[in-house]
């Protein structure tokens, strides 16, 4: 099996940077027949020559060129990952890949992710929607940097993972314009008998919800069930039934779909997490998401 010798390679990328053996010896503090030792035994591996004379200097060949993108490049990665580790700013987009369960709601994940974007270097966010066990499985294998659930990963799932609760919300109720006069004189009692869009029974806030009825005495007309709450908002915008949503985003829901705050069920409460594959977080990303939602989104 062959192998890369990455000095060899760190030797000719310094050369075709500075244009001759001379320069580079200077800047790498080696003599210059080392290097060249070095660059010919890159060609011998390569099987191709990289160099030729012109004029005084040196200039790269067609394969030289070739080799000198893929070195940049490397050189490159390999400068970001000692800058990455060590948390020193870089020059190339920061990444970040985050997971979300499907189940949570849409508006909660974008105001969630948004300090992401806000951060001094520039990241380039990979946002992955998917079921619960399937995020756990990402993140256990660290191809993920964060999951957001509304569940901790103990209830999840049995794989290592650590909880850092984000905050928790009330729940409100909204519907279209002329639903949602109705249903506000005498909230919550006017919810009785009412036709209703929920998630499905699976998920946590469709529990809570369960709970806060049976409390209340309330039994609304079960109309529809969803597992994309972004789904069950546009179907509300038809006027086909109420429909719940974190209070926290109450107001982004009311001007987004244009329906109507109905009332609140301040002790039917949901709570948000981030899950991460490390007890501390290690992600500048990560970081800024998890502070933002403590300190400002839910003002913890």
């Amino acid at each position: 099996m062959e192998f890369l010798n990455f000095h060899h390679l760190r030797y000719f990328w310094v050369a075709a940077k500075e244009g001759g053996l001379t320069r580079a010896a200077l800047k790498l503090h080696v003599s210059q027949p080392s290097i060249c030792t070095q660059i010919q035994a890159l060609e011998a591996v390569l099987g191709e020559k990289l160099l030729r004379r012109s004029g005084r200097g040196l200039a790269l060949t067609e394969a030289g060129q070739r080799v000198f993108s893929f070195a940049e490049e490397i050189f490159s990665l390999g400068d970001d990952l000692l800058n990455t580790m060590k948390q020193r700013p870089t020059l190339r987009p920061l990444r970040v890949s985050i997971g979300i369960a499907d189940s949570l709601p849409k508006l909660v994940g974008a105001e969630l992710i948004k300090p992401a974007f806000q951060l001094s270097q520039a990241v380039q966010v990979s946002c992955r929607e998917w079921p619960v066990p399937e995020l756990m499985a990402h993140l256990a294998a660290h191809q993920l940097d964060l999951v957001l659930a509304e569940q901790p990963a103990s209830v999840l799932s049995n794989l290592k993972a650590f909880n850092h609760l984000l905050g928790e919300s009330a729940v409100s109720f909204c519907a279209e314009p002329r639903l949602a006069a109705q249903l506000k004189r005498h909230f919550p009692c006017s919810l009785h008998g009412a036709p209703v869009l929920l998630p499905t029974p699976e998920t946590p806030m469709r529990r809570s919800l369960e709970r806060w009825f049976h409390e209340e005495g309330i039994r609304p007309r079960l109309v529809a069930e969803f597992d994309d709450p972004a789904m069950m908002k546009v179907v509300a915008t038809q006027g086909m039934g109420f429909f719940p949503v974190p209070t926290v985003v109450v107001q982004e829901s009311v001007t987004r779909y244009g329906v109507r705050l109905i009332g609140t069920a301040e002790t039917c409460r949901q709570q948000f997490y981030a899950i991460t594959s490390e007890r501390r977080f290690a992600h500048p990303a990560v970081t800024a998401i998890t502070k933002q939602a403590q300190v400002s989104l839910f003002r913890q």
